[in-house]
């Protein structure tokens, strides 16, 4: 994302200010936003898979006693909790949404 720089307002008077602005455009989060919602929930799904195989791996290591510190481990397992109750909070969040969508009347 790159941001431009505002016109002097010197020159305000010259120009009707749109013209000074330039030409509308759609936001960039509008642009980036391309793969959807779907996206955006498979990123975060996969983020928290992600979480929970780092906190599997490191203890596995703990375990065959591979000099991993146990504070280190013990915050991999408490993210990895917090990230999944948080995508259980989405997924019953959005299936509640969905569930309230079915019943309107229409």
């Amino acid at each position: 994302m790159t941001i431009e720089a505002i016109p002097p307002l010197a020159n305000v008077g010259a120009a009707p200010l749109a013209m000074q602005i330039g030409p509308v455009t759609s936001p960039p989060a509008v642009e980036q936003a391309a793969g959807g919602f779907g996206a955006m929930l498979m990123n975060g799904l996969g983020a928290v898979n992600a979480k929970l195989e780092n906190a599997d791996a490191l203890v596995r290591r703990f375990a065959v006693d591979e000099n991993v510190p146990v504070h280190h481990v013990t915050m991999a397992l408490e993210e990895a909790r917090l990230s999944l109750e948080l995508a259980m909070q989405v997924r019953g969040r959005l299936v509640e949404g969905y569930r309230e969508l079915m019943n309107m009347q229409l």
